[in-house]
């Protein structure tokens, strides 16, 4: 059965249009308070009532659709902890470490500030599954209700949350390796690693240059982070830097640059960190997506490292690393999973991963990533109406079918709808970047036609 608000990372759009408005958020609170909070499994302790931590980024709109998550889940009889901007992984890590029923990030991640979401972790600080997303989605069908005053919820402001995440991400990195030496440009993307990231790679000893750390809730992701990684690779020459880090507004994604201002996208990091680790202990088998690049998968066959596909979206991901039993996988795009370190991706936490393999190795973030030769892809994104059914698309279909011809065994194809925007993405990898482009462009041009 598919769901109706909820896609591949929480419900999201734009701020003030069906489903991100006030009244609806409220009444996703409501629901997910029942769903969520009083789930047996997590029940509290009796007597006590359920509790929920709510973060967000550095929206304009993050202030009222707070308000509004904070009055549904009241109303439900939970009790809401606060913590202001913060990074969706922190949040993952804080509702586990506190032993929460649930938590809450408010963010629409790499999209622009008019753009607002609602995503939500489990006690056990994983995402949730999509059975549970249908439960939540169940109730927004019966009218909203609110429990007697004598259950009614409290709320609460906190002080610490932000000091608790920055010793954890610490602790991810080797106590027998620092960063001293190393000159590292951080751009936060004015999000809401802002006041994190330049304080976990200070304290590690690096000498650390920010940018991209001056939020004012409509520059969230506007020329810079991991998504416009041009101005941290200008950075990155510019300051004679030895390496840069780019995260997205909400942090869970990951780019990184070299002293030579060459960028490296989620794939070859993720190489990084397993084929480092895999030196030292074996790793059976990393998990990548239907967009990791074809270059990825052969490099780690050369390894005798098994390599599995699933569906986009880094919870997928997760659901396939907890089936094979395995530790390490990843996005392009840039979110990745160390699973020994985290329940769920997190920008700062892998950046220190890739930093502890280079560190460990003695060797250039160029030279660890060098065994993956990167396959050319091109990918379009086409703006498409709501609802469009690109799947019986005739001329698209033949499109595909002719660049299908053209590429034989030297490339593949992958057309999906984005799970976040009304967008079709269309993508080619080959060996030869021009045909890349070529075919993928014929099949863009196929989708705008009626």
């Amino acid at each position: 059965m598919p769901r109706k608000y909820f896609g591949t990372d929480g419900v999201r759009g734009k701020v003030g249009t069906a489903p991100i408005t006030p009244d609806f958020v409220m009444h996703l609170a409501y629901a997910a308070g029942l769903v969520l909070a009083h789930d047996e499994e997590v029940k509290p302790t009796k007597g006590a009532r359920p509790r929920v931590l709510i973060g967000k980024d550095t929206r304009i709109s993050g202030y009222m659709l707070e308000a509004a998550l904070e009055a549904g889940f009241t109303a439900a009889g939970v009790d809401v902890l606060l913590t202001g901007p913060m990074p969706t992984p922190a949040i993952a890590y804080l509702t586990r470490a506190w032993r929460l029923q649930a938590g809450v990030v408010i963010s629409a991640s790499h999209n622009p500030y008019h753009d607002n979401g609602i995503k939500f972790f489990s006690a056990s600080g994983d995402k949730l599954p999509d059975d549970k997303e249908r439960e939540i989605e169940a109730l927004l069908d019966e009218p909203m209700g609110c429990v007697e005053s004598d259950k009614l919820g409290r709320a609460k402001r906190l002080d610490d949350a932000a000091g608790r995440y920055i010793e954890f991400c610490k602790s991810t990195f080797p106590s027998d390796l620092d960063l001293r030496g190393l000159k590292i440009v951080v751009d936060t993307a004015n999000g809401a690693a802002y006041h994190i990231a330049e304080h976990v790679l200070h304290e590690l000893g690096a000498d650390v240059i920010t940018m991209g750390n001056t939020p004012n809730g409509y520059n969230i992701n506007k020329e810079v982070g991991a998504t416009a990684p041009r101005a941290l690779r200008a950075a990155v020459i510019e300051h004679h830097a030895d390496l840069g880090i780019a995260l997205d507004g909400d942090a869970d994604r990951l780019v990184m640059v070299d002293a030579r201002g060459i960028e490296y996208d989620g794939d070859q990091l993720l190489y990084a960190i397993a084929a480092t680790a895999h030196t030292t202990q074996p790793v059976t088998g990393v998990v990548g997506t239907l967009m990791s690049n074809l270059g990825l998968e052969k490099a780690f066959k050369k390894l005798g490292i098994a390599f599995a596909r699933a569906n986009v979206g880094d919870r997928y991901v997760l659901e396939q690393l907890k089936e094979h039993g395995w530790i390490y996988g990843g996005e392009s795009s840039g979110h990745i999973l160390c699973l020994d370190k985290h329940t769920t991706g997190d920008g700062m936490v892998s950046a220190l991963q890739v930093l502890s393999a280079i560190r460990r190795s003695n060797k250039t973030l160029s030279e660890l990533v060098a065994p993956v030769q990167m396959y050319p892809q091109t990918m379009i994104n086409v703006r498409v109406t709501k609802g469009f059914d690109w799947k019986n698309h005739a001329p698209l279909n033949t499109a595909r079918a002719q660049a299908e011809e053209v590429l034989g065994d030297t490339g593949r194809i992958l057309i999906r709808a984005s799970g976040t925007e009304p967008l079709i993405r269309v993508m080619v990898e080959a060996q030869d970047a021009a045909v890349a482009r070529t075919q993928a462009q014929l099949m863009a041009d196929a989708l705008a036609q009626k």
